[in-house]
């Protein structure tokens, strides 16, 4: 089985969310992630930034705030 360190899996971070690693990388990925809280704490953050920007675009300026930016 391959090893993968932090920096290997940040690389094939895309490719193990959206399900599209090899059998025996994504096993290795599992394994390594199944071991490391930081990795852990990674992927959490990765997934959750499209619905933080989401959250973040969606939010409207009081009218008072845009009047004072512009």
């Amino acid at each position: 089985m391959k090893v993968i360190a932090c920096v290997s899996g940040v690389e094939l971070l895309m490719d193990y969310l959206e399900g599209v690693l090899p059998d025996d990388v994504r096993a290795a990925l599992d394994a390594h992630v199944a071991d490391c809280q930081r990795c852990v704490a990674f992927i959490e953050s990765y997934r959750a930034t499209p619905r933080l920007l989401r959250e973040a675009t969606a939010a409207t300026l009081p009218s008072h705030v845009q009047s004072s930016l512009r």
